[in-house]
């Protein structure tokens, strides 16, 4: 029998065991699969936070709509339902991933041995024309933004966008915000009047955006899908990016729940079930936390009041792996569905 070695040159040593994006095939979407009305700055599906500072309202849904044949199930939409044409100065509206510093060590940041990486994604929308990508270090207060162009309207696209390493401004490594992959979909003159920073700099607004930028807010018409997206150490084009790093859905999800927790059913008042007390003491329910989060997080609950009920059920101590409620008065409560957040 013949043994055939394989060599290191066989091997792809451009994959990382832990994708740098989390949920990039927009899988996972625990707060729920359609969100109207949004006009402000809030986390939709998992991972994923749109920023919109007074430019246009929106229907922010968890789609079916996919490329096809490439292996993914679901995607990002926006749906602009209130337009605004005229964006003023400060207006922006940005799609971004918060990433935690601990788990970018491997860039090299602020070194002389910093890495280059790509961002790849697949992309589709009714509105042509240019689009910024930027990388933003928080820890450091330094940009980068690179440009891309969607073609053909209502067609899906796969985007691969290089940027250089950056050998100044190392990142905290902890588990606070470090850095943010942003897509923006608009922005007024303060951000757009400049000289687009391709190269690693100290932030300057003006030059953040793309003069050329779509205005994804100009029309009730205009729709804005993404999926796919993977962030790779190295330079790639579209022909030698490392295939999608796919999870099983169950991988995927822990680790969203590092960041936000949904547990309970709506449908059910009796989820966890009850919490009793007597007049003028507290009734304490507490539940551990199936997936440890990022750092304590703010946590709500939905209580319905029986038998004349607590004047008050809330939360009132949380831990990375716990939550528990506060109740006073005389009776009970219902305890259904408790949300933790730790997002950064």
């Amino acid at each position: 029998m013949t043994i055939t070695k394989v060599t290191d040159a066989g091997l792809d040593k451009s994959r990382i065991v832990t994708p740098l994006i989390i949920n990039g095939d927009m899988s996972v979407s625990q707060r729920g699969t359609s969100f109207s009305s949004q006009s402000g700055s809030a986390y939709h599906l998992d991972r994923f936070k749109t920023l919109a500072n007074n430019l246009g309202t929106f229907t922010i849904s968890q789609s079916t709509t996919v490329p096809t044949g490439q292996g993914f199930a679901k995607s990002f939409k926006l749906d602009c339902t209130t337009a605004d044409a005229s964006p003023a100065a400060g207006d922006t509206l940005q799609f971004v991933q918060y990433i935690e510093g601990q788990n970018l060590q491997l860039l090299k940041k602020g070194t002389s041995s910093a890495e280059a990486v790509t961002v790849s994604f697949w992309v589709r929308s009714n509105k042509t024309g240019t689009y910024t990508l930027e990388l933003y270090d928080n820890d450091n207060s330094r940009q980068i933004s690179k440009t891309y162009t969607i073609s053909s309207a209502d067609t899906w696209e796969k985007k691969t966008v290089n940027f250089a390493g950056d050998t100044s401004g190392a990142l905290d490594n902890d588990n606070a915000l470090s850095f943010a992959v942003q897509w923006w979909l608009g922005a007024g003159s303060n951000s757009t009047s400049g000289t687009l920073s391709e190269t690693w700099t100290s932030v300057t607004t003006a030059n953040r955006v793309s003069s050329s930028q779509v205005n994804i807010a100009d029309n009730t018409d205009n729709e804005w899908y993404i999926t796919g997206i993977q962030m790779e150490i190295g330079t790639f084009d579209s022909n030698t990016i490392p295939s999608f790093p796919f999870e099983s859905f169950g991988n995927n999800l822990e680790k969203c729940k590092r960041y936000y927790q949904k547990l309970g059913n709506t449908t059910d008042d009796y989820s966890f079930g009850r919490v009793a007390g007597n007049t003028n003491q507290y009734g304490i329910f507490g539940t551990v936390l199936p997936v440890t989060m990022r750092a304590d997080p703010t946590a709500t609950v939905q209580a319905d009041p029986e038998n004349g009920g607590f004047a008050s059920v809330s939360m009132g101590h949380t831990g990375p792996n716990f939550v528990a409620t506060d109740a006073t008065n005389s009776g009970w409560a219902d305890i259904g569905t408790i949300e933790a957040d730790a997002e950064l």
